[in-house]
């Protein structure tokens, strides 16, 4: 009785999401119906899904979990069969919804794909609490697979929609953002159902990354539909003054653009160089205050999370030097635009990423998930020291 309960109330969570999601839409711009069909046709797709998986875990002998299929073989399942399964499903069943004449901006494509993920949730939050009926653990992984499921989605739909109101486009819009959701979402799966409790920890600061692009999507989103200030959140004089207000994705995408000046070569150089520095200083940093904690960093293992929290430290201390590297970079070129801090961030990843693959292979997988969120970081760092 109680396990029946446990995995309905974690199948109800999604529900209860979606249940906000219709009561915050507009009805005469996406029907209640529609929107509720999409659901039902995410709840259908994900037991189709969770069938082709199963039966692809049977024919091959590979699993989601490290301990199951090994290093190589749980990345090969997420990415070649999982995360693109997964996404293939949540898009066709926000499809028909698409080809409907309700979808003509991006806000809609929003709506019709996070309803698309929530009914997908609802299905794989109650198979995975059926399958593991006991223990905290999976309870928190189910849960904490539910954002990633709406996130990625979004973006998917939200590319949708803005390719159905855009009809001619200098690039494809949709299969850039579809590809990107696989391969991150596949990043995030891995850290939640493929490795040990401890690496839970290790979504932490990709939540964080996730929420401070949607904050982005949805600013510019709201500046599309032209909604005026007394629709948007009131923000108070002390908080306005303590740290400036989220970029929409407009604005950042306008100051990553080239300006009229040339690239300074020489400061994506130098910058690199400072970021570097800054991650070396970061991770000092951690281990010091681990010392002066006396915290043993030996001791970190992913099986239990207890014995992982210590490794919060040097993540702490790491992600830290980031958006200080990307301050004094911006203030120290001078730069209007964001160009010069985040290509000076993305070659000091590139060259730590390689280093990584030479002398700790294990570690890159992490390195590579937690990498868009450091560079994110770089970036807010240098948008406050322009």
């Amino acid at each position: 009785m109680i396990a029946t309960l446990r995995w309905m109330l974690l199948a109800a969570v999604p529900a209860a999401f979606f249940v906000a999601l219709v009561r915050r839409t507009d009805p005469r711009r996406e029907p209640h119906w529609l929107v509720a069909t999409t659901f039902a046709l995410g709840a259908v797709a994900a037991l189709a899904a969770l069938f082709v998986t199963s039966r692809a875990t049977a024919l091959t002998g590979l699993d989601m979990q490290v301990a199951d299929a090994g290093e190589s073989g749980a990345l090969v399942f997420l990415f070649l069969v999982v995360a693109p399964l997964q996404e293939a499903a949540k898009v066709a069943a926000a499809w028909p919804a698409f080809l409907s004449k309700h979808i003509d901006e991006e806000y809609d494509g929003v709506v019709y794909a996070a309803a698309s993920a929530l009914g997908f949730a609802a299905i794989e939050s109650g198979a995975v609490m059926r399958a593991h009926p006991a223990g905290l653990v999976w309870a928190a992984r189910a849960l904490l697979a539910l954002p990633a499921h709406v996130f990625f989605a979004c973006l998917w739909g939200y590319a949708l929609g803005r390719a159905k109101q855009m009809k001619r486009q200098r690039w494809p819009v949709f299969p850039v953002a579809f590809v990107a959701a696989i391969a991150a979402h596949g990043l995030y799966l891995h850290f939640i159902y493929g490795r040990g409790p401890g690496a839970l920890l290790v979504v932490t600061p990709l939540l964080a990354g996730m929420g401070f692009i949607a904050a982005m999507l949805w600013r510019d989103l709201l500046s599309r539909r032209k909604v005026t200030k007394r629709a948007l959140p009131s923000v108070s004089a002390s908080r306005r003054s303590l740290m400036p207000p989220t970029p929409s994705l407009s604005a950042v995408r306008s100051a990553l653009s080239r300006a009229d000046q040339p690239v300074k070569l020489r400061w994506i150089a130098l910058g690199a160089l400072v970021t570097l520095g800054a991650m070396i200083v970061g991770i000092a940093g951690g281990v010091l205050v681990a010392h002066l904690m006396n915290v043993d960093l030996a001791s970190v293992d992913e099986k239990e999370i207890r014995s992982a929290a210590p490794a919060l430290l040097l993540g702490a201390g790491l992600l830290g030097s980031f958006p200080t590297s990307g301050w004094l970079i911006a203030r120290a070129a001078g730069v209007q635009t964001l160009l010069e801090p985040a290509l000076a961030c993305g070659l000091a990843l590139a060259i730590t990423l390689v280093a990584l693959g030479f002398a700790a292979p294990v570690t890159l997988v992490f390195a590579l998930a937690l990498a868009p969120i450091a560079w994110i970081l770089s970036c807010a760092g240098a948008w406050v020291g322009r």
